[in-house]
């Protein structure tokens, strides 16, 4: 199983799903990217070592670290649930102890995604689904004035997206779809299985 060859690679455990649901429906209960999604992604789409990511709903921190090992990139995981934060610090604290280069690429901040402060650095934004239009709104909103202040080149990384995101982005943003990455075996019978990258447009 990838799950356990990765999380082994690594030293972290990001295996399990959320147990219940968020008082709010805003949100979406957390399940971690398929390792197996992961590398049919990062196969067909590179980063950077010069790039900085933002994993919004985060979770344990599953993307950022196999992120860092495969692109030495910078990477920001913004989680709201303390408990899944305190998780990606003690995961950072084993990936640390194998991989001791990476100590200041990886960042966990423990706040509603909404309130987070874009950095002028933040070039990559990655979303699996993690709240509802409302707040994917405001974000991208956030993105935007970030740009207005600090101009440089931006993409976005939707993974298993709704059509409210794809509405959004489509009709009232300057962002234009670069690449759609189907999974095989799966989107067949889920239409959903796909990620699509947009990169915002000058």
């Amino acid at each position: 199983m990838k799950e356990h060859y990765y999380d082994e690679l690594l030293n972290i455990k990001t295996r399990g799903e959320q147990k219940g649901f968020n008082q709010s429906f805003h949100y979406h209960r957390y399940e971690p990217t398929p390792y197996s999604a992961l590398e049919t992604l990062f196969n067909q789409y590179e980063l950077k070592s010069t790039d900085r990511l933002v994993d919004f709903g985060c979770g344990k921190g599953r993307l950022n670290f196999f992120i860092h090992y495969l692109f030495d990139a910078t990477v920001v995981g913004i989680e709201m649930n303390e408990d899944f934060y305190r998780e990606a610090i003690q995961n950072q604290t084993n990936y640390v102890k194998k991989y001791k280069q990476s100590k200041h690429k990886i960042h966990f901040l423990c706040c509603l995604a909404e309130e987070y402060q874009i950095d002028s650095l933040d070039n990559r934004f990655y979303f699996f689904n993690p709240f509802s239009i409302q707040i994917f709104r405001k974000i991208i909103n956030n993105i935007l004035c970030s740009v207005e202040q600090f101009e440089r080149e931006i993409e976005l990384v939707l993974y298993y997206v709704s059509e409210d995101y794809i509405y959004f982005l489509e009709n009232h943003t300057s962002f234009e779809l670069k690449a759609e990455i189907i999974l095989p075996h799966f989107y067949d019978q889920n239409s959903n299985e796909r990620f699509l990258i947009y990169r915002l447009a000058f």
